[in-house]
């Protein structure tokens, strides 16, 4: 979804700083900056994030407010602020009833600064997401809330389970929402945060939040990210897809109650189309002698088609012909083989780590009663660290196969380039940038 960073990992990593709970509560892949679910789908963030923010007139920022207290410069700010709020269509009396409770957020900057050297496999990483308890309180979650659950399905067309395991992943069936001020955190981040800009658009959404009546400045919770409800929300992503399911006037994903939460989620995913009854992908078995090239999110074929060349699935037969598909190795060739489907993009939409949608497509194949992922994982390889994924670009690069750069975040350009390296070198070209890869770089 952060369409400025390289997303369709094959490593898939999980940032042990992105935690708010402990991993089994809040699971969160790290292919995106550690925000919550819906954030800013439309919105370019590579270019909000390369205006300069003296291009934004009246703006006080830290480099031109004068010496003093990060609080007293903070407060400067929120002035400043107050005037561009005015004049994007802010009522005063929003205004002050909502920045009379804002506080500078020291804890929202310790976590958005805080960026963790090592990181999670996929497999790690799902068996928090799809562990025995998630999908035991999946279900019971599903029979508690099953006729709203049900309503929603039969309004959307987005399957029940889909829905409930989102809802898992994000706030652990409601029970971690999230107790940051939202508005403390997100006038915080857009003060004195690496992405300023970003965080002033959801700070001015958040007021339109108010200024509509859904909710009220106290109520107002969430991550120290500003992602908000049961299946949290950004604020803008609030705005253009949150609904009323229940019909008292207000769309309030804050409350005990998840429908209007649960419905918001299931409209999200049809408005970026969802199909009913499609799988979000099926776990398959290749032939000997597979072509990993193939093995490429461009490369749609159907079941039958790749049925023909040996692609099968699990019960020996084709899979379903639920439209074009896709083969993606998460674990590389030592893993499990998936055919997937458009549903995985819409998902995807959510949550750009595939890790995510994977783990989101997995708990709600559990919850609905079907079986774990049947093929082992390499489970004696590991993620690779934060510099080893730099070094390993860098040593493609001098090789040869270039990464078109080096950030440490394993993307289709990086993929492409382990691809060629692999071929050259007479190895499976899998793309997967193992431990093992790196050694033999080095």
């Amino acid at each position: 979804m952060h369409k400025a960073f390289e997303a369709g990992s094959v490593l898939f990593l999980l940032s042990t700083a992105a935690f708010a709970t402990p991993p089994e509560l809040s699971p969160r892949p790290s292919s995106r900056p550690a925000f919550s679910a819906v954030e800013v789908q439309r919105a370019s963030i590579a270019v909000i994030e390369s205006l300069a923010p003296e291009a934004r007139a009246g703006d006080v920022t830290q480099a031109n407010l004068p010496s003093g207290t990060g609080n007293a410069r903070f407060d400067l700010w929120l002035g400043a602020f107050r005037d561009r709020a005015l004049a994007q269509g802010i009522r005063g009396d929003v205004l002050d009833r909502a920045l009379a409770s804002v506080r500078y957020d020291d804890d929202a900057i310790r976590r958005d600064r805080n960026q963790s050297e090592f990181s999670k496999a996929i497999w790690e990483y799902l068996d928090s997401a799809a562990s025995d308890t998630r999908i035991r309180n999946g279900k019971s979650a599903l029979a508690a809330h099953g006729a709203t659950l049900n309503a929603i399905e039969r309004r959307y067309g987005v399957e029940k389970e889909i829905v409930a395991a989102v809802w898992g992943l994000e706030s652990a069936y409601g029970s971690f929402r999230g107790s940051s001020h939202v508005m403390s955190s997100m006038a915080t981040l857009a003060f004195d945060g690496r992405r300023g800009p970003f965080f002033e658009k959801q700070l001015v959404a958040a007021l339109r939040i108010l200024q509509a009546g859904d909710t009220t400045p106290d109520r107002m919770t969430g991550s120290w990210a500003g992602a908000m409800g049961h299946t949290q929300f950004m604020p803008t992503s609030y705005l253009d897809y949150a609904v009323d399911f229940t019909g008292d006037g207000r769309r309030d994903i804050w409350s005990d109650d998840p429908s209007d939460a649960l419905a918001s989620t299931a409209a999200y995913l049809k408005q970026f189309g969802w199909t009913s009854g499609q799988p979000w992908g099926v776990e398959v078995r290749l032939p000997e002698g597979f072509d990993y090239a193939l093995a490429d999110r461009d490369i749609e074929r159907s079941p039958a088609a790749w049925a023909r060349i040996g692609v099968i699935g699990l019960n020996g037969k084709a899979v379903a012909d639920h439209g074009p598909a896709a083969i993606l190795l998460p674990a590389g060739g030592q893993g499990p083989a998936f055919m997937i489907f458009k549903n995985f993009s819409v998902i995807e939409r959510y949550n750009t780590a595939d890790a995510y949608v994977i783990g989101v497509g997995h708990l709600a194949d559990r919850i609905a009663g079907r079986p774990a992922v049947q093929s082992d994982w390499p489970r004696h390889d590991r993620a690779l660290t934060f510099s080893e994924r730099k070094e390993m670009q860098e040593r493609l690069t001098a090789a040869g196969f270039s990464t078109k750069g080096v950030d440490g975040r394993i993307g289709p350009l990086t993929i492409s380039a382990v691809r060629a390296y692999q071929q050259a070198h007479g190895l499976v070209p899998d793309g997967y940038p193992s431990l093992s890869l790196l050694t033999r770089l080095r």
